[in-house]
């Protein structure tokens, strides 16, 4: 991967972007992709579309959630403590301890989870999971007047980490979950705007996927799309404690995750595996039998239905700060759905 894609990658990592409070890195990706879509706009909601071939009547969609999980504060007490609650699906496990970003009206500002010392917890309490409500933000504040003159109730924090390389392609960071998805769907329209295809292709960072699906909702049902294409993370299952008897082999570095099952069209799947095969591009397979709980749930039911699918990247330990994923897995999942669209035929039949 080349130095200015993986600068776009860490640049979409660096904001601060919990589900409603994205668009500082919708705005990042949207100067990105602008270079070479058609058009770039946002909607109501705030998901970045950017368009290629508007005027063509068969419409491709391709979804990745720009918005991560985190924190919001929600009370300061009279000595300056700001108590918080979780946006989306947080990890009480590794809450206390971290240090974090509160995002203000003005700029940003730096916090420490506190908890009791652990010389002072009681011996049941040792072994128990602090509740959220036991938990704090401190930002040194003297008192709660202090406190309130930085930061407002409803600001959102996440853990003040950032991009790191890991190990030869592997990078680690926060907010891999699904900003990763947004920056595959933006390199695969910088591939896409290169070739000749016979499809419009709407490229979508979608908000407000970690509190409902939100804004694939709304974007999928103004665009109105023949396929849509949901390009998220999945559990890798190649280190300590993960059964694949339940969760299937998944590595990362051995390729995009394509989904089988009740949520993906069975022409679509066909078409992402041939597409695989013929681009001699490595790839994985993940059976779900249910609902995905991606934007590929709400895409496929959008309006009369939409033949959906569902591409994922491998991901070690989601929904924590130090999320790891192989570049590149990234670059294959990119190359497989540009590929993909330039093999679509308008006429075919998308019926199962």
């Amino acid at each position: 991967m080349n130095k200015e894609s993986v600068d776009f990658l860490k640049s979409l990592v660096s904001e601060i972007s919990p589900s409603g409070f994205e668009q500082d890195a919708v705005a990042v990706w949207k100067r990105r992709t602008s270079t070479f879509a058609d058009q770039v706009r946002s909607d109501v909601h705030g998901s970045g579309i950017a368009v290629l071939n508007e005027k063509k009547s068969f419409r491709v969609m391709l979804s990745g959630h720009i918005d991560e999980v985190g924190y919001m504060v929600k009370y300061v007490d009279k000595e300056g403590y700001v108590y918080f609650s979780p946006v989306g699906g947080i990890d009480l496990h590794l809450v206390p301890g971290q240090r974090v970003w509160i995002k203000t009206k003005k700029s940003k500002v730096l916090g420490v989870i506190g908890k009791k010392p652990v010389h002072l917890l009681e011996s049941e309490e040792r072994t128990k999971v602090a509740k959220i409500e036991q938990l704090w933000i401190d930002i040194g504040a003297k008192n709660e007047k202090e406190a309130k003159s930085i930061l407002s109730i409803g600001d959102v924090a996440v853990p003040a980490v950032g991009f790191e390389v890991l190990n030869a392609d592997k990078v680690v960071g926060r907010g891999f979950d699904d900003k990763a998805g947004a920056f595959v769907v933006s390199e695969t329209l910088q591939l896409l705007c290169q070739k000749k295809i016979n499809t419009a292709v709407y490229a979508v960072a979608t908000v407000q996927e970690e509190v409902g699906l939100r804004g694939a909702q709304t974007s999928a049902y103004g665009i109105s799309p023949d396929i849509g294409i949901a390009i998220d993370v999945t559990f890798a299952t190649d280190f300590p404690g993960m059964d694949k008897r339940k969760i299937g082999d998944i590595k990362l570095g051995a390729g995009p995750v394509i989904a089988r099952g009740p949520n993906i069209n069975p022409k679509v799947f066909d078409l992402l595996l041939k597409t695989a095969q013929n681009l001699k591009i490595p790839y994985q397979i993940e059976g779900i039998p249910r609902g995905t709980c991606t934007d590929a749930n709400v895409i496929q039911l959008t309006k009369l239905g939409v033949a959906a699918g569902l591409v994922s990247i491998p991901l070690r330990y989601m929904h924590t700060p130090v999320e790891i994923i192989s570049l590149k897995d990234l670059e294959n999942t990119a190359k497989l759905l540009a590929g993909f669209i330039t093999k679509i035929d308008p006429k075919m039949s998308l019926l199962p």
